[in-house]
């Protein structure tokens, strides 16, 4: 009807014989099609529980793959054990993970998807300030291809954004892999006077060693690894000294499991542990069984956290710019059954 939309997205469910169900979701075509295709057959008949286990079980198996989306795939699995396994001793899953270690997780909020457009950048950065949030997040949109002309806009984006949203509010900025290190040192230099709390991404993920020479030019923190795999991965841009925030997405770097792991690594080391967000709810669960001074902040994509929780009777938002623990079994994950129209099981 006029005024709505058509909303469509994946799940994975694991069933067990007891009648327990573990969800995970939404996912991608191409982590359901491995899941499907490469990781069903292993999973059927093991024990749910043994997710230690079935995830080491996926990883050998699919070694040569160890960086894709099958390892996206076995996040995905792995997500859904650990709602399963909350599910089946009726807690939620932080309780499992040792937690919690507080009652809210602060929240910055991340833009994606808004207008780069000045006066709107200052409407939208004061209206996420009245909502409680003290950090947010906005993405540029240039380039080194872009000449004086980008870099200007580029800059402009950070100075009506500290001009609007003053002194006590931390502002990031992520450039999408997509800069190099002289364009990088260039455009850091000019930001520095307006303190940024960290760059994001300035090139793409393999680039350690480019990454290594942005942290030492620059004066504030660079973030990192939403595009890396596994703590092995991340363990590589810490002991090179890459970046001060790892920011592993746990839909794609080997699931709950996995990234517990490289919160250990970063509890050891400098880096601060703050996830790339594909699901807030399994990313609410992990941090809140995590040291507050190693994962400070959940990340909260004011537009596709929105969109991704569609279909979750419970869906996680903060409120005052901060996220209170859900305190249901599992991975807060059920689906409400009045916004489904129609469902299909997937045979890819």
């Amino acid at each position: 009807p006029n005024g709505s939309y058509r909303m469509e997205a994946l799940f994975a469910e694991i069933h067990t014989d007891e009648g327990v169900t573990g969800v995970a979701g939404p996912i991608g075509p191409a982590q359901a099609t491995t899941i499907n295709q490469s990781l069903r057959s292993m999973a059927i008949g093991q024990d749910a529980l043994a997710h230690e286990r079935l995830w080491d079980r996926f990883y050998r198996a699919t070694a040569p793959s160890r960086k894709s989306s099958v390892i996206e795939a076995i996040s995905v699995i792995d997500c859904a054990l650990w709602d399963l396994k909350g599910k089946w001793f009726g807690v939620p899953v932080y309780k499992l993970l040792g937690g919690p270690t507080r009652e809210t997780i602060p929240a910055y909020a991340s833009t994606v998807g808004l207008s780069l457009e000045p006066e709107r950048v200052r409407e939208r950065a004061r209206s996420i300030v009245s909502e409680g949030f003290t950090a947010m997040k906005w993405f540029f949109r240039h380039g080194a291809g872009a000449g004086r002309e980008g870099m200007a806009k580029n800059l402009e984006l950070v100075r009506v954004l500290r001009e609007s949203v003053g002194d006590d509010v931390d502002i990031m900025f992520d450039a999408w892999n997509s800069w190099d290190v002289p364009y990088a040192k260039a455009m850091g230099e000019r930001m520095a006077e307006y303190g940024p709390r960290w760059l994001e991404e300035p090139v793409p993920a393999d680039r350690i060693d480019s990454y290594v020479a942005i942290r030492r030019a620059l004066s504030f923190p660079i973030a990192g690894g939403e595009h890396e795999y596994t703590r092995w991965g991340h363990k590589d841009l810490i002991e090179a000294e890459a970046v001060d925030v790892l920011q592993p997405d746990i839909y794609w770097a080997g699931g709950l499991t996995e990234v517990a792991k490289i919160c250990t690594l970063g509890s050891v080391s400098e880096p601060q542990v703050i996830p790339h967000v594909h699901s807030v709810s399994a990313t609410v669960h992990l941090l809140a069984a995590q040291p507050p001074d190693v994962c400070p902040f959940l990340e909260y994509l004011l537009v596709w956290n929105r969109i991704n929780q569609f279909f979750l009777k419970d869906p996680i938002q903060p409120l005052n710019g901060e996220v209170t623990l859900p305190e249901g079994p599992g991975m807060s994950m059920e689906l409400d059954e009045d916004k489904i129209v129609s469902k299909r099981e997937l045979e890819l």
